[in-house]
């Protein structure tokens, strides 16, 4: 089909309501519309939804929303049922909570040709019944939504995940676009090789979220922070995010009993509740509603004022995705995580019995988590580091650590220790080991390698490990290290570490943040 602009811009006012595009809105939806492939990488609030909206309304045919997020799906097919009023079958979903009766009307509406979105579950693409359905009706494209969890190295990875291409080829091919709002380079490659579209046009969107305070607590009494916190912030519309299912319930019944309204919502919920505490915290007619981290909190309101973490999470992009649903009307957005060592003991209990190269993904990605929450550096240049990304500025003015920073200190000679470390060893290691040969810090690792025996074991003494894992942080983010994600973050110097370990230039940093409750560096 031809892009037809003016089609695009009246449909964008028509049903949307807007005037005007954001970013890189009307050229993905054209270049859509047009036949190619695309891959959308768009941080939460950016209007990613709209990206494959827009173009299903106009192109014909049915296009196929593959989204594991079931309360999303309920979310964007009210929505888009309230575009176009007493027209119930424009849009659809297909996922466990239908009724038999239910997906018969949904395979009604299909066969007919009324429906121009039918979002489905992945799990629910599978089953053959309905592959044979979407065969014999004419897809217009398939978006694949929360694309990074066909990769392993994604939070929330979902093995239905990797099948879609071989569903897509089996259904029928037809123009392939994947939407996420979190994936980090190596994601981002996991998801074109798996997709099988490597010359898919990329759209990149920053990850900036400028409106965004991100702050990391100690938790020490957090019930009583929390509380105190929610009741400084009336009316204001929040989330908290907590690790067990116990946990939302009694933490909802404790704001409850304090005089907050507060829901719960999970995946052990009856649908039906899970579906009304959503509508009542869509209506306001509840102030917080207190979610599993597990489950995907897909509710699309723009005026979600603050985001606790209760419970710190298992990766940087469960982490990024859950405070991107504070501010996205582009206002007042504080995130703010309770942090304990205890909490990453917790989740490394969660990983045992798991296969060894998942324990493996998942500790990288814990790791990742504890140098986030212990780190004095800048939180915006740390999150945009993670995701490829650089922010210029030293200071964002919008995170605990650049509004209250701690000294800093010329790491230049520390630095090119650990870049002479490096280079002397004859293979590559990850940072806490190379943190430990540093310190002097004799274990199980460290002699098998006879590290102990090197010019270099203690070299970095009187400083702790822990100091030695910071000093190696901020050279990755410096660029002067680099860490390699295919083989579980082993640690190399960059042409510019090397330039730097020849010819210092200043370089500060800053020791990380004690936090009471803290333990030793995680095991890796």
């Amino acid at each position: 089909m031809k892009p037809d602009s003016a089609l695009i811009h009246k449909t964008l006012k028509e049903f949307f309501g807007y005037d005007a595009f954001k970013a890189d809105q009307e050229k993905i939806i054209t270049h859509l519309i047009g036949g190619g492939d695309a891959f959308v990488l768009m941080p939460t609030g950016g209007g990613k939804s709209l990206c494959y909206q827009l173009p299903a309304l106009v192109m014909e045919g049915t296009a196929i929303v593959i989204s594991p997020l079931i309360a999303l799906m309920k979310n964007q097919v009210d929505l888009l049922r309230g575009f176009v009023a007493g027209e119930g079958s424009i849009a659809h979903f297909l996922n466990s909570s239908l009724t038999r009766q239910q997906i018969d009307e949904v395979r009604e509406d299909l066969l007919a040709g009324k429906t121009k979105l039918l979002y489905v579950a992945p799990e629910s693409l599978t089953k053959d019944e309905n592959v044979q359905l979407l065969r014999e009706v004419k897809i217009s494209f398939y978006a694949v939504d929360e694309a990074h969890c066909i990769s392993e190295w994604g939070h929330d990875f979902r093995p239905e995940y990797r099948r879609i291409r071989s569903l897509v080829d089996q259904i029928g091919r037809a123009p392939i676009i994947a939407l996420t709002a979190t994936a980090t380079p190596k994601v981002q490659s996991d998801i074109l090789k798996n997709l099988c579209i490597p010359d898919a046009a990329v759209f990149k969107s920053s990850f900036n979220r400028p409106n965004l305070y991100y702050e990391i607590r100690d938790k020490v009494e957090p019930e009583k922070d929390l509380i105190k916190f929610i009741r400084q912030n009336p009316g204001k519309s929040g989330i908290i995010y907590c690790l067990s299912r116990k946990k939302v319930e009694e933490m909802a019944e404790l704001l409850c009993i304090n005089g907050i309204k507060a829901l719960p919502y999970h995946a052990g919920l009856d649908a039906k509740v899970r579906a009304e505490n959503q509508d009542k915290f869509l209506m306001e007619e509840v102030q917080v509603i207190v979610a599993t981290i597990a489950f995907g909190m897909g509710i699309d309101k723009p005026d979600i004022r603050f985001v606790i973490h209760y419970d710190i999470p298992k990766s940087i992009e469960s982490y990024y995705q859950e405070t991107g649903r504070a501010g996205r009307d582009g206002q007042e957005g504080l995130c703010i995580a309770y942090y304990s060592y205890k909490d990453i003991q917790k989740l490394e209990k969660f990983m045992q019995g798991k296969p060894i190269a998942e324990q493996e993904i998942s500790r990288q990605l814990l790791s990742e988590v504890l140098a986030y929450a212990e780190s004095s550096q800048c939180r915006r240049k740390l999150l945009l580091n993670y995701f490829g990304e650089d922010f210029p500025d030293e200071n964002c003015h919008c995170c605990d650590n650049c509004v209250h920073p701690k000294p800093t200190f010329d790491g230049r000679k520390e630095m090119q220790l650990v870049i002479r470390l490096i280079e002397a060893l004859p293979e590559h290691f990850k940072l806490d080991h190379l943190a430990n040969i540093l310190a002097g810090v004799s274990n199980s690792l460290t002699k098998s390698y006879k590290h102990d025996e090197l010019e270099f074991f203690g070299a970095g003494k009187p400083h702790s490990d822990k100091f030695w894992c910071t000093v190696i942080h901020q050279g990755l983010i410096a660029h002067l290290l680099t860490k390699e994600i295919e083989t579980y973050g082993l640690i190399h110097v960059t042409d510019l570490g090397r330039q730097f370990a020849a010819d210092p230039w200043e370089l500060k940093l800053v020791e990380d943040r004690v936090f009471a409750g803290g333990g030793d560096t995680l095991i890796l």
